[in-house]
């Protein structure tokens, strides 16, 4: 049998307890947070009050945040990219309807939500060129992404599982360097976010877990393969208006490093954290080609430790037009 029946056979194995996932992992619409739970209400008379309150908190933050703000937010607004490549991986069927093609639409229902706040709050706070924002966002949704993962859903788990969990991070680290500033409101939505993306990240690697239950040896090959490939961020296609495919991504994760909101030791300590949460050391019944993938992964956090430490990063600021320093003033 080929490794795609065999997937696709894995797949349709698991799919009978799916639906109990969703129940675990995700949470009801009329139960779960709103982004107008942490915006003004603009049938309230109080509106334009609570409008020039975030106005003035957004003064107390420096040019560094908003670009990380920006890139966090137009990452999250990119995900129709995210939906539309989740139901094309084997096994996940969108057309009838399967348990597995539902999680992927309520999974992308909860995720709709980060955007749209993240959104709103840049378009009120008057600190960001919404314009150049709203260009980047559609350049890097007609732009697509390529992160390596094909149609395996072995791999696209693999890459979720981490994926989420660097989210959390991201916006877990803006939320205290926004509390810090005394900007309580936005610290409170990017944590309630960051909430999100960590119970993604635990679905993602219980579906990893349960894969490795069935099918180690190719599930191990498959971790492997990823991280040989290096977890390329969702944004990675990343650009301004007038600028080349990608230009924006290194910048802005350059900014994302310098303030310490995702560093390249975070990339070491999800994998150190994924290498402990599957207890990789311990799955039995592997492959010899298998055995080597993981003596690779094992080996892996040391030899990416010593290479992160040796990375620099720019300390000058790069200039994006979403972002212009007169708006700081």
């Amino acid at each position: 049998m080929s490794l795609k029946n065999v997937r696709l056979e894995v797949m349709q194995h698991l799919e009978k307890d799916v639906d109990a996932l969703i129940e675990k992992y995700l949470i009801p619409v009329d139960s779960i947070w709103q982004p107008s739970d942490f915006l003004p209400n603009s049938e309230s008379p109080n509106f334009l009050e609570s409008v020039k309150e975030i106005r003035e908190l957004s003064k107390e933050l420096p040019y560094d945040f908003w670009v990380v703000l920006v890139g966090d937010m137009i990452t999250e607004e990119a995900l129709p990219t995210y939906e539309s490549w989740l139901m094309d991986v084997e096994g996940v069927d969108q057309v009838g309807g399967n348990s597995w093609g539902k999680w992927v639409r309520h999974w992308t229902a909860e995720e709709n939500r980060h955007g749209d706040v993240l959104n709103k709050y840049l378009y009120l706070s008057g600190r960001v060129n919404m314009k150049e924002i709203e260009k980047t966002t559609q350049h890097l949704i007609a732009d697509g992404f390529d992160i390596g993962t094909d149609r395996d859903p072995y791999k696209n788990f693999l890459y979720t599982s981490f994926q989420e969990l660097a989210t959390y991070i991201s916006h877990n680290r803006v939320a205290k360097l926004a509390k810090d500033r005394g900007n309580k409101q936005l610290s409170k939505m990017c944590k309630i976010i960051s909430g999100d993306e960590m119970r993604h990240h635990h679905a993602y690697c219980e579906f990893v877990e349960r894969i490795f239950k069935v099918d180690p040896s190719q599930m191990m090959m498959a971790f492997q393969h990823m991280m040989k490939l290096k977890i390329t961020m969702p944004a990675h296609f990343l650009r301004e208006s007038g600028n080349r495919i990608g230009t924006a991504f290194e910048e802005f994760s350059n900014t994302a490093q310098r303030i310490g909101v995702y560093t390249s030791a975070d990339y070491v300590d999800i994998l150190d954290k994924l290498l402990v949460r599957w207890e990789i050391d311990k799955i039995t019944n592997l492959s010899d080609e298998a055995e080597k993938a993981r003596d690779y992964l094992m080996k892996l956090p040391a030899r990416l430790t010593r290479l992160s430490e040796r990375m620099k990063v720019p300390e000058n600021s790069y200039r994006f037009k979403w972002v212009e320093p007169a708006s700081l003033k």
